[in-house]
């Protein structure tokens, strides 16, 4: 089976097929020509997820998946959220996404989050399907690893003393908030 993941993240993209099944090939957006900025316009990580795929579906005629993530951290009211890759700014910088984030915790000391992941599918079945995986932990005071992308270098999972920037990927993908969701479209694709 070939599936488009609606993404331009090569390390997501990494992630994720190393979790699949062999007889699951992902497709880029690059694959199938798709280069234009696909619209993220909702109020809420769901809403994302389903918008993406359904502009691929719509737009380029093959199923789709395409997740959104956010890290809610519970002093901050839940921010980032839903804008945490562009926290800092539409120009979606990871050093300063985290930057400000440690900034906005200065003087916090509930230093808990969680990360939260929605992979949206469309084009299998009359209905988009939804799988979600959450994660929960702390925001450490500075960055450690090297490994992973965004937050990774400042999340704590729950009963871990490393980050997820620590961890090797396949460790990661066990407890992630992403590798939970994947799991569930993992199942989900293995039962069509």
């Amino acid at each position: 089976m070939k599936i488009v993941f609606a993404t331009s993240n090569k390390n997501k993209i990494k992630e994720v097929q190393r979790m699949l099944p062999s007889s699951i090939q992902i497709l880029s957006l690059e694959d199938i020509n798709c280069f234009e900025e696909i619209p993220e316009t909702s109020d809420t990580i769901e809403g994302n997820a389903l918008q993406k795929a359904n502009y691929v579906l719509d737009n380029y005629n093959v199923p789709c998946f395409a997740d959104d993530t956010g890290l809610k951290v519970s002093s901050l009211n839940g921010e980032p959220g839903v804008y945490s890759a562009r926290y800092s700014g539409p120009e979606k910088n990871d050093k300063n996404n985290i930057d400000k984030l440690l900034n906005e915790l200065n003087n916090k000391s509930d230093r808990s989050a969680h990360f939260k992941t929605v992979v949206a599918i469309a084009g299998l079945s009359t209905e988009p399907t939804i799988c979600k995986g959450i994660c929960n932990g702390d925001i450490i005071s500075e960055c450690k690893g090297e490994n992973g992308f965004g937050y990774d270098p400042i999340f704590q999972p729950e009963g871990y003393e490393v980050t997820f920037a620590e961890m090797e990927l396949e460790e990661k993908n066990k407890i992630s908030h992403r590798g939970l969701a994947i799991k569930e479209l993992i199942n989900y694709l293995s039962s069509l």
